[in-house]
């Protein structure tokens, strides 16, 4: 089964956020494979959530990690409906800083109202942007604005490095990802000789019925066609066609 975009994106993610960590400055406290004790509690929703105890952090599995990164992470920023590339951009910038602040900084770069949620008008105007301009652009503002507001963070000192890499290496993922263009497979030589025949098959029974119909007044055996007179298959064969004509002429005034 192929790959969807969520399965490469969610591989490029967890390249960054490795395995089980509770550093004593990181506001996320304990996590493991991006996901916080806190996000893992309300998902499994226990209350309070220092109540899931450290453990359960450790213990969480790539499957549930990535229901949980499917549902508050690629849903949220309406990653499945964007360009490939920038689908990669946003939704790592959402799952490092929250969804609507990802958000918000692209409705930031694209011009329009910053409430940080995915709409209509900001996927028309994504749509836009990309038409006008390609991915490319908007992929990389997008990355030199995120890596804006991370300089701007007190734990910069400590996370920056790390931070900065991360940016770095999902912009050139993504950007290699909007290069590349989603080629088509070569259609089967028959398949398309079939798909051509198809539309005409009405003409090529009523041209066969013609010559058989011709065939028996110029006094060919044709014993398979016994059962019809020669000129009960010319006039079929004739109806047939005007049929189809008359029919193509109703669709065509529709």
């Amino acid at each position: 089964m192929a790959r969807t975009r969520f399965d490469i994106c969610l591989d490029a993610v967890l390249l960054h956020e490795g395995g089980y960590a509770d550093h004593p400055s990181d506001p996320g406290g304990a996590t493991n494979l991006g996901i916080t004790r806190k996000t893992l509690a309300r998902r499994r929703q226990v209350s309070p959530w220092w109540a899931l105890p450290k453990s359960a952090v450790q213990g969480l599995g790539r499957d549930e990690a990535a229901r949980i990164y499917r549902a508050l992470y690629w849903d949220a920023s309406k990653a499945g409906q964007l360009p490939a590339g920038l689908d990669l951009a946003l939704f790592d910038f959402a799952v490092n800083s929250g969804p609507a602040r990802a958000i918000a900084t692209l409705q930031a770069e694209l011009g329009v109202t910053t409430d940080g949620v995915i709409g209509p008008l900001t996927l028309a105007a994504i749509t836009s942007r990309v038409d006008r301009e390609g991915a490319a652009g908007l992929i990389g503002s997008l990355c030199d604005s995120r890596l804006g507001f991370l300089n701007r963070l007190t734990t910069f000192a400590t996370f920056g490095k790390g931070w900065s890499a991360r940016v770095a290496a999902v912009r050139a993922a993504a950007l290699l990802d909007a290069a590349t263009p989603t080629s088509p497979s070569k259609p089967d030589q028959w398949s398309s000789i079939m798909d051509i025949l198809s539309g005409y098959k009405t003409y090529i029974t009523a041209g066969f019925m013609l010559l058989a119909g011709l065939a028996q007044v110029l006094g060919v055996d044709l014993p398979a066609l016994d059962s019809g007179s020669a000129g009960h298959l010319i006039m079929e064969s004739l109806a047939v066609i005007f049929l189809r004509q008359g029919l193509k002429g109703d669709i065509a005034r529709a």
